[in-house]
């Protein structure tokens, strides 16, 4: 045993989860959001790199479960980039769904397999500079190309939230526009196309798993599809737990977590604990 315990869900349906991940790990599926949670949220996306003690943990739990799987708004190759999953002892089964699961990369062959990219998206991005310039939002905006969406950040503009606010409505019309959808994040609003979702991603890889139970972690608004699709698993008699990652920023999904943890060093400490608990043989 190391030194880190497992926390006690603060549920029944989570400590049945939890319960069931550690009777059956083999037939478990552990499965992560990138951003926030195996990741410190930072004020440039492209700096966001995950958590030092992230891969080291990864690395021994995987080879104790069915599967572990990092499910993102990214592109996958920038998730793999960026977490530095590639090429990692025992990390070999590792799968990352980017593009919440319009995108694929497989650890065994490095590759990364991708649906064919939306006609609205590209419409929108030409628009995108024009409304962002005439809504007040100014100094501090970024748009981020996600290739199959795309993104407005707030966080660096003087007055975030205001910015965030003033352009809620111009997007919501764009996305309109153009058979979108705006998902809200914090201080981000991304438009994408609909139907996809982390939710749908990470009921789909769940069920070609073949898996008996699953573990969620996420922390941000665009992970509250992946709480309902575990919570509608739950429903149908497959064990879950919810994990959110941080508690002051998200309400509502720490208030549906059955185990809130303190940000990217609680994850780690979480999927620590549970690798000393599976053993290190």
């Amino acid at each position: 045993m190391g030194s880190h315990s497992l926390p006690v869900p603060s549920t029944p349906a989570g400590r049945d989860g939890l319960a069931a991940l550690l009777a059956d790990p083999q037939r478990a599926v552990v499965a992560l959001d990138f951003d926030g949670t195996l990741a410190e949220i930072v004020p440039d996306p492209e700096q966001a790199r995950a958590h030092p003690g992230a891969v080291p943990a990864l690395a021994r739990l995987a080879p104790r479960l069915g599967s572990v799987a990092v499910i993102t708004g990214r592109p996958a190759a920038v998730a793999v980039h960026h977490g530095g999953f590639a090429g990692v002892a025992g990390l070999e089964r590792l799968v990352v769904l980017g593009h919440y699961g319009a995108e694929r990369w497989d650890a065994v062959a490095d590759t990364v397999t991708a649906d064919a990219p939306p006609p609205g998206v590209a419409a929108a991005r030409t628009e995108l500079p024009g409304i962002v310039a005439g809504s007040g939002a100014g100094r501090g905006t970024w748009i981020e190309d996600k290739g199959r969406a795309v993104a407005v950040h707030t966080r660096r503009a003087p007055h975030p939230q205001d910015a965030f606010d003033a352009l809620s409505g111009p997007l919501h019309a764009l996305a309109d526009r153009h058979g979108l959808i705006v998902e809200p994040g914090r201080l981000v609003l991304e438009l994408r196309p609909p139907g996809v979702d982390k939710g749908a991603a990470l009921t789909s890889y769940v069920r070609e798993s073949g898996a008996r139970s699953i573990l969620y972690a996420g922390d941000d608004l665009g992970d509250l599809a992946a709480f309902a699709a575990v919570e509608k698993l739950r429903s149908e008699g497959l064990p879950g737990l919810l994990v959110c990652s941080g508690s002051s920023e998200v309400a509502e999904l720490a208030g549906r977590a059955d185990v809130v943890v303190d940000g990217p060093g609680g994850v780690v400490e979480l999927l620590t604990a549970l690798a000393d608990r599976l053993g290190d043989a």
